[in-house]
């Protein structure tokens, strides 16, 4: 099989901002963490190796604005798509719209999932509407004004359209409107986008990663988060220092339990609010989903990431391939089940 991996690299990003911005665009206004959701030239290529160990023809594919020119041109029989994009409530959707357009078929989620899933704000509207539980939450955006009458502190700040702890910092837990305000519009002028608060719950925080479709969705090995591990003085988050500074492969931080040392009912409650978080938001193939409990250990969901990452190194602590692992599968098994079920889903044998 003809294999294109779309993805979004670092330096990709960086090549994207500047074309926005200008190629003279200062450096000191770009956020620590711009470019977090980037692919390391080493993930790319350990997936590129990977499928083609397995026998397949694999080419890898910038998710640039010459993406449709070159999927056009090389009409790849299946596109493997990790690419993130960097700007917009859509830049997750880029390359299945692009593979849509052309009538290739592709894994994972379609753009409304993925555009969906990537706002917080209309993710929680749609779980809220379910009936499953998420911590409330008010949307700010740009040019509007900060109305904090009423909501209930402590609180988290987080801009509404990304991922990978982007724009999450120790300092985005708030106890009083004041700080409340200030933190929105430090993110809304940072990130260029609507800002969620989010009630934060103060019970113990999971992460799951499930894969499959319809009646074949299966839940891997819970990970629980263990953030009495982090520096004295740091809230109880997996903040972007948690995730890129403090944990780091040369000293990892040993905040994850997988699987986590849970009962047998809170195990049951968290599957079953991660599989319906799965269904009614129609994700596809893969997901990983961040869940948290209140003060009455009621499970609740913070976010989805239909594009999870997926760093080789064990030591990067990448949670989608540390729950596979779990379950018995090494890196390159883990992505070939995940090639496997988004090729079966569109009817194709590898």
């Amino acid at each position: 099989m003809k294999i294109a991996v779309t993805y979004s690299s670092k330096d990709g990003l960086l090549s994207e901002y500047k074309k926005r911005l200008g190629k003279t665009a200062p450096d000191a206004d770009i956020p620590a963490d711009f470019f977090a959701e980037g692919d390391s030239p080493a993930t790319i290529q350990a997936i590129i190796d990977t499928f083609m160990e397995g026998g397949h023809q694999v080419m890898g594919v910038e998710a640039d604005d010459r993406l449709l020119q070159t999927l056009e041109a090389e009409r790849p029989d299946f596109v493997f798509n990790l690419a993130e994009g960097l700007w917009g409530d859509f830049r997750e959707s880029y390359v299945p719209l692009v593979c849509e357009r052309l009538g290739l078929p592709y894994s994972g989620s379609d753009p409304l999932t993925l555009a969906i899933c990537l706002n917080k704000a209309r993710t929680k509207e749609i779980l809220g509407y379910h009936l499953i539980p998420t911590p409330g939450f008010r949307i700010f955006s740009p040019h509007h004004p900060v109305n904090l009458d009423g909501f209930e502190f402590p609180a988290i700040v987080k801009p509404a359209s990304e991922g990978s702890s982007k724009g999450i910092f120790n300092d985005s837990v708030v106890y009083s409107p004041a700080e409340a305000r200030r933190r929105i519009e430090e993110k809304i002028q940072q990130y260029r986008q609507p800002v969620l608060l989010e009630r934060f719950l103060t019970g113990q925080e999971f992460t799951v990663a499930l894969w499959g479709n319809g009646e074949e969705v299966e839940v891997l090995p819970i990970i629980a988060m263990d953030y009495s591990q982090l520096p004295v003085n740091s809230e109880p988050i997996y903040s972007y220092e948690a995730k890129w500074i403090w944990d780091t492969p040369e000293k990892p931080l040993e905040i994850f339990q997988c699987p986590a040392d849970i009962s047998a009912e809170l195990k049951e409650n968290i599957e079953e609010l991660v599989r319906d978080t799965y269904r009614v938001l129609q994700v596809r193939d893969w997901c990983r989903i961040d869940v948290r409990l209140d003060e009455q250990e009621i499970p609740h969901v913070l976010e989805l990431n239909p594009l999870p990452g997926i760093l080789p190194d064990p030591k990067d602590n990448s949670c989608f391939p540390k729950a596979a692992r779990t379950a018995g599968y090494g890196y390159q098994d883990m992505l070939l089940k995940v090639l496997g079920i988004a090729a079966k889903r569109n009817g194709l044998s590898l």
